[in-house]
């Protein structure tokens, strides 16, 4: 098989080559940062027929003749025999648009590419659509959103030398956990420059469920060290999601994609005429640079969000669960609260969990009405009052459940909710809602509107804390079928919400940070970042966070310590102070200087949050782990020539006994760049326990906390270039 035709694409720094073959397929040969050396291809028959294609596609009862091994997704069928029909290249309001149509004779199947490039970015968001112009019904068992032979192809050394993948293990109160591997580590390494197909493993990150991120983040970064190439991803998807990277014909790739059959028991049957369309994936290229590549997936999410007040505002939140009323909240308990969060300047006040019943309420939630034996006068009263401070009053909920013991779930027909073996799907005393039924559309519509017109809120927490599994039967071709139905429904409708409220602010959270992915961050403008209630483990998630998503949608809690100190109170405060505010806490019971702190901590964070909102994050140490003694990561507002800097010193496992931190900033700094320093802060508290200074030839920030729990935020002032 032979090239007859090649195509070049370039936009925003994004090299693309496709090829066309003498038998009328196209490939996809390039996708990286620089042109394709296309002397250093070398064609061959049968590795160009059975490799390089643009998408995977798998129907069932189809042969696949070529040696795969194992459950690798690839060589699929009709996905490998799919001839080129054209290839479009358009311009919208977004940036260029190229829509690529392929068909299989066999089975009639079309499929249709669509990739959206994005002005000012080395980004493309990527869907595939596949359409049965057959006469049959074919089962659809697999299809990319995106597939990419030949990962590491650039440059002469061996993939063991030049090759390493950074992802996330993600987990509850554990999230963003952040770690690099070589391709050895990876269990994919050769001792030669080359690979073969003879390997039956991958290195998979999968997600089955209803929890996105309950256990990887939807997202990865390949570096080829040699090349001065990387590659980013994410999947953006609210469920079940699947990616992977194995070798093929002398090369590794890279498959993304929504649910499988094999990990996710998800199949479609589609009948002559019937489409279905792939999550979208977002992927982009950058030089081997980590901070170069999530400044430039930063760009993306923030261009791909919608527009809302709460990501250009970032107002600062006080909630009044984590480390304080823990889901216990009365009048009496509120009312001295909202009046020392006013005081410390905050703008958002939500009551969380426990509003609408009293005792042990968990397994009886589904009503969402208010409680008067918690609160006598009703909640109204409450959340005027919080208006009253001039802040704007918000509620928990969960809208997504009933408990087994809300009178309305026993008397709501089955197919209300998720249904597996003729039975109703049980996680943790709770049922999962189908938002397909529009029964169930109707009943939550109405509790939104309760809320927002008879209670007066502004804010709602949109919490989910249980794990249905693998779907529903109901009304679907298999259970992945079903659960996928329902997240885009679920989607479809909580985009009306927003065009019904424009101005209401939900928080997107999963028990903390188990659904942290850009299907529900598009829409929703904040994300609760962890339910993680150690301040000093939090300072792991605070430092990751920007990898995971916008430093404007991260929230993170800082939770000060009835029995706490005033480093402590400092600690908590850096946490959120680069990020989204999240203040909880006993804040009335605070002495004086701890009140001090919060309230300069919240002032200072009033007068960057211009500039975090369209800064880049930065690691100039390399992201953290849960291991560490020192932490640090920043914010770079290259517009303002300003770098915000958040320093972290705590008990940890490496260099526990070192008082000093030599913060390398010669990557983040031009070479002959001069910059200042200030202890941004506290400005003038607790000023015995910091020493810093500055190393102009080498680049460097030198620290040293005489602390062993303690957290400073810098600023650097850049000089012009």
């Amino acid at each position: 098989m032979k090239i007859d035709r090649w195509i070049d694409i370039v936009e925003d720094g994004l090299f693309i080559t496709f090829g066309i073959t003498d038998s009328n397929q196209i490939k996809l040969f390039h996708f990286g940062n620089s042109q394709m050396n296309r002397d250093d291809f070398k064609e061959n028959d049968t590795y160009i027929k059975e490799g390089f294609q643009l998408v995977q596609v798998n129907f069932s009862g189809f042969n696949r003749p070529y040696e795969k091994h194992g459950n690798k997704h690839i060589v699929t069928a009709p996905g490998y025999l799919l001839q080129f029909v054209d290839l479009v290249e358009k311009r919208n309001d977004l940036g260029k648009l190229i829509e690529i149509t392929q068909k299989d004779e066999m089975t009639g199947a079309l499929v249709f590419t669509r990739w959206q490039f994005y002005d000012g970015t080395s980004t493309v968001r990527m869907t595939h659509t596949v359409k049965n112009c057959g006469k049959e019904t074919q089962t659809l068992e697999y299809i990319s959103s995106f597939h990419y032979l030949g990962i590491e192809k650039e440059g002469t050394k061996s993939t063991d030398e030049k090759m390493c993948l950074t992802y996330a293990r993600n987990g509850w109160q554990k999230e963003m956990n952040f770690q690099t591997l070589t391709f050895p580590q990876m269990g994919m390494g050769f001792t030669q420059p080359t690979v073969y197909q003879r390997t039956s493993s991958t290195f998979s990150l999968t997600n089955t469920g209803n929890w996105s991120t309950k256990e990887y983040l939807p997202m990865g970064y390949l570096e080829n060290t040699e090349a001065d190439t990387g590659l980013f991803w994410q999947i953006e998807h609210n469920g079940s999601w699947h990616a992977e990277i194995s070798d093929q014909n002398n090369h590794f790739y890279l498959s993304l994609s929504g649910p499988t059959e094999v990990q996710s028991q998800w199949s479609v049957d589609l009948k002559p005429g019937d489409t279905f369309e792939t999550v979208p994936v977002a992927v982009g290229v950058s030089k081997a640079n980590l901070n170069e590549a999530m400044a430039k997936l930063t760009d993306y999410r923030r261009k791909i969000r919608r527009k809302n007040k709460d990501n250009e505002n970032l107002p600062v939140i006080f909630n009044d669960y984590m480390n304080c009323l823990f889901g216990d909240p009365t009048t009496e308990k509120e009312l001295p609260l909202i009046d020392a969060a006013a005081q410390m300047g905050c703008e958002y006040y939500v009551i969380d969990a426990g509003w609408y019943d009293e005792g042990e309420w968990w397994d009886s939630v589904g009503e969402w009405k208010e409680c008067l034996a918690r609160f006598p006068q009703g909640i109204r009263q409450v959340t005027d009052y919080i208006r009253s401070k001039g802040m704007v009053p918000g509620v928990w909920l969960e809208l997504e459940v009933m408990g087994i013991n809300c009178d309305k779930a026993k008397n709501a027909p089955d197919d209300w909710f998720f249904i597996r073996h003729g039975k109703r799907v049980y996680d943790r005393s709770r049922y999962q809602l189908d938002f397909r039924n529009p029964e169930v559309i109707q009943h939550v519509d109405e509790v939104i509107d309760r809320v927002v017109n008879e209670y007066g809120v502004g804010y709602i927490k949109m919490d989910y804390n249980i794990e249905p599994g693998i779907g529903t039967e109901i009304n679907a071709d298999s259970f992945g079928d079903g659960l996928l139905q329902h997240e885009r429904a679920y989607l479809r409708w909580l985009e009306g919400v927003f065009e019904k409220y424009p101005d209401l602010v939900i928080e997107n959270c999963s028990s903390g940070g188990l659904r942290i992915d850009y299907a529900l961050l598009s829409r929703y403008s904040i994300q609760s970042t962890s339910d993680q209630e150690d301040y000093r483990h939090y300072a792991t998630i605070a430092a990751n966070a920007c990898m995971a998503l916008t430093p404007e949608q991260a929230a993170v809690w800082s939770y000060p310590q009835r029995n706490g100190d005033e480093e402590e109170t400092v600690y908590n405060m850096v946490n959120s102070l680069l990020l989204r505010i999240h203040q909880s806490g006993h804040l009335a019971e605070l002495n004086d200087n701890r009140k001090q702190l919060v309230a300069e901590g919240i002032e200072y964070y009033k007068h960057i949050r211009g500039d975090i909102k369209s800064a880049h994050p930065i690691w100039p140490m390399g992201f953290s782990d849960s291991l560490s003694s020192w932490l640090c990561s920043g914010l770079i507002n290259r517009e303002k020539n300003k770098i915000y800097l958040a320093v972290w010193r705590r008990k940890g496992m490496k260099d526990k006994d070192k008082e000093c931190y030599d913060i390398d900033l010669s990557t983040i700094i031009n070479s002959n760049q001069q910059f200042e320093v200030k202890l941004a802060y506290p400005k003038s508290e607790l000023s015995n326990n910091v020493e810093f200074g500055i190393d102009e030839i080498q680049k460097k920030l030198k620290v040293r906390f005489k602390k062993e729990v303690m957290a400073r935020v810098f600023e650097i002032s850049l000089q012009k270039n």
